[in-house]
């Protein structure tokens, strides 16, 4: 889908940006380009587009050499976001979002019908597409400007840095949202980023370059456990957790299958029983179909118990992450976040399992120190 061959950057005065870069990726990949600042990253994801062309090399496009196509066609074909979201103010969200087919000439009611369903992707309602940008907080902006990029369904998204100016919540929260409509609508996504934690929960495949040369490319998990030199190791960061157990891959593997629940019809006498009961000091609250509403817990069951009766009054949304989750992902949340547990939901919202802080026991132990460590 996406091929650089000998791909090389030279500017006046002979500095290599980019040197001699051989890569290839298939459709619905998502690439992540990391490195020091000055590594070429950025100059590499601005080729593909011609934001800067290539001295030296060929870039291809579904077997199409970018350099034979119209520029500004080029640009159409490809979506763009940057950290600098770069919505128009004095354009309704309904515009910004459909600048691009506004270009392509499509009619107005395309246009709108387009626009509400990809607010929808993203669980924003359809009032969002009369206010203007100032009306919307920054995350909020982001996810707009990330809809146009999807907007005329271009098949390659170019993201650089695109959540780099978020708090870490909205960040966290961004990423993924935007993980599972990359894989809901098979998009080839090239994201440049300098944080490594983004690269490995985002990427299908890292592309770790310095000096405009190619380091190592390969899947986050091959990258953890067997960096190509000391570069990758010491940018990897040692400190940072890597599984020691290759068998242990996803949340399925670990969690607990029965966690604790109560529905929200029941008192909040009858839940305090069943914490006695289990010796838990929190339960999670579903419905009739497992599907997830959140939890409960003692303390809110004391602030709240003069004010109210049900399991539902008092219902606190949970933080969650869906099944086929990788592990190591999971631990960083819990370990961030200072949460004791975090439910494991399917697609769906229902709940399947639990991961606590002592499932995660032994990996972290194995991960910071190892076997031999410990058996010293």
């Amino acid at each position: 889908m996406l091929k650089f061959d000998h791909v090389s950057k030279v500017y006046k005065g002979g500095k290599r940006a980019v040197n001699n870069l051989t890569l290839e990726f298939e459709q619905g990949e998502f690439i992540c380009f990391i490195g020091p600042s000055g590594c070429g990253k950025t100059t590499t994801m601005k080729m593909i587009n011609r934001l800067i062309e290539p001295s030296e090399g060929g870039i291809y496009i579904n077997g199409e050499n970018i350099m034979d196509k119209d520029q500004v066609q080029l640009r159409r074909e490809i979506g763009y976001v940057i950290q600098q979201i770069g919505l128009f103010p004095h354009m309704t969200i309904q515009e910004n979002i459909a600048l691009v087919l506004k270009l392509l000439k499509w009619p107005e009611e395309k246009r709108r019908a387009r626009a509400l369903e990809l607010l929808d992707l993203v669980d924003l309602t359809p009032d969002y597409l009369e206010k203007y940008p100032h009306e919307l907080s920054g995350g909020q902006q982001q996810r707009i400007g990330v809809l146009r990029a999807l907007a005329a369904d271009q098949s390659l998204i170019l993201m650089d840095e695109p959540f780099g100016a978020l708090d870490p919540i909205t960040r966290d929260s961004l990423q993924e949202e935007f993980k599972k409509l990359q894989k809901k609508l098979g998009k080839t996504i090239v994201f440049v980023t300098h944080d490594m934690d983004e690269a490995l929960k985002l990427a299908d495949r890292i592309v770790i370059m310095r000096d405009g040369e190619l380091v190592q490319c390969d899947t986050p998990d091959e990258i953890l456990r067997n960096p190509a030199d000391e570069f990758v190791e010491e940018f990897i960061g040692k400190d940072r957790l890597v599984q020691a157990r290759p068998n242990i891959q996803t949340v399925e593997q670990i969690m607990n299958s029965t966690p604790i629940t109560i529905t929200g019809d029941r008192s909040l006498s009858e839940a305090i029983q069943i914490m006695k009961q289990k010796r838990v000091d929190s339960l999670l609250v579903v419905d009739d179909q497992r599907v997830l509403q959140g939890y409960i817990d003692v303390e809110l069951i004391d602030q709240k118990r003069k004010k109210a009766n049900l399991v539902s009054d008092i219902v606190t949304p949970a933080f969650t992450v869906e099944q086929g989750t990788l592990v190591r992902d999971t631990v960083r949340k819990i370990l961030k976040n200072g949460m004791k547990y975090v439910p494991v939901v399917d697609q769906e919202q229902r709940l399947i399992g639990i991961v606590t802080r002592a499932n995660l026991v032994d990996i972290v132990y194995d991960s910071i120190w190892g076997e031999d460590d410990i058996a010293l």
